[in-house]
């Protein structure tokens, strides 16, 4: 296998999702011929600001010795942590050869998470993370605190992980006509991830005539690639309530759609058929922006 190829990218944090994000991340790596890479990052950001707050309020007399305290607690917090992340690391290193890559790359990171991950962009070929990190793992109504930043911020394909591991036999693409749509289609054409699968095109909308147009022209490319059973539905009502509905009705296993193809104040005013999705599907989702 090439060192050269971009590679799937797998972000781990040692929350209950971890084991489940690995191994989609197999799966993928093992389909696509493609590298894959653990990511384990170490934030500061809210230690250290805890000891700027935590100085300020310190006496005049004893202000310098408890600083130094401080100091000295918070250097052993990130040795911890270090410790931590190496067994985190490991942990999936050791996951992911138990089943088949030889040779998984490891890195770990001090920082932020988005600002790494835009680093590492050119680099990766998918992007594998679990819906929920540690600190929101036992929140079903919240998604990961960082997770719409770095959708918004990549441009480059990013599975969603919300449950344990389930080999995807059949997929639905959410198609609205759109660019992201449209890139959709494309990618599940031209990718050997999803040659054997079937793929469900389907479509909530009230303009039947622009639909059935790019209907026939998306099912047309996928048929004339080969490899990919494709079956074809048209759905009214809410977006996300019926694309949950014909999901779970259909037993399909991932879900590849756009995402957050507004801007933020127009979801922030509207809502975000990305964010319901994220919320209420079942099943991994698969994001393109």
């Amino acid at each position: 296998m090439s060192i050269n190829k971009n590679m799937v990218l797998t972000c781990i944090d040692g929350s209950s999702l971890t084991e489940a994000v690995c191994d989609y991340a197999v799966w993928i790596a093992k389909r696509v011929d493609a590298p894959l890479k653990l990511l384990h990052m170490i934030d500061h950001h809210h230690e250290a600001a805890a000891i700027s707050d935590l100085s300020g309020n310190i006496g005049l007399g004893s202000q310098e010795f408890l600083l130094e305290e401080l100091i000295f607690v918070e250097q052993q917090r990130s040795k911890l942590l270090l410790q931590q992340g190496k067994l985190i690391v490991n942990a999936a290193r050791e996951h992911v050869m138990r089943a088949g890559i030889a040779d998984p790359v490891t890195n770990q990171r001090h920082g932020n998470l988005v600002e790494s991950l835009i680093e590492l962009e050119e680099s990766i070929r998918v992007l594998v993370i679990g819906l929920r990190g540690k600190a929101h793992e036992n929140q079903p109504d919240k998604i990961g605190a960082k997770l719409e930043s770095i959708i918004r911020s990549l441009h480059k394909p990013i599975l969603v992980v919300n449950e344990a591991f389930k080999e995807p036999q059949c997929i639905m693409i959410a198609y609205d006509g759109s660019k992201a749509a449209e890139k959709a289609v494309d990618m599940v054409a031209t990718s050997p991830l999803y040659k054997g699968l079937t793929c469900h095109l389907v479509n909530v909308s009230k303009n039947d005539t622009v639909t059935e147009q790019l209907l026939e022209q998306a099912v047309s490319k996928l048929k004339n690639a080969g490899g990919i059973e494709v079956v074809t539905k048209k759905l009214q009502g809410k977006p996300d309530q019926a694309l949950c509905e014909y999901q779970d009705k259909h037993d399909i296993d991932m879900t590849v759609m756009g995402a957050f193809s507004h801007t933020r104040i127009h979801d922030l005013l509207l809502g975000s058929l990305t964010a319901r999705m994220l919320l209420n599907t079942h099943k991994p989702l698969l994001l393109l922006r």
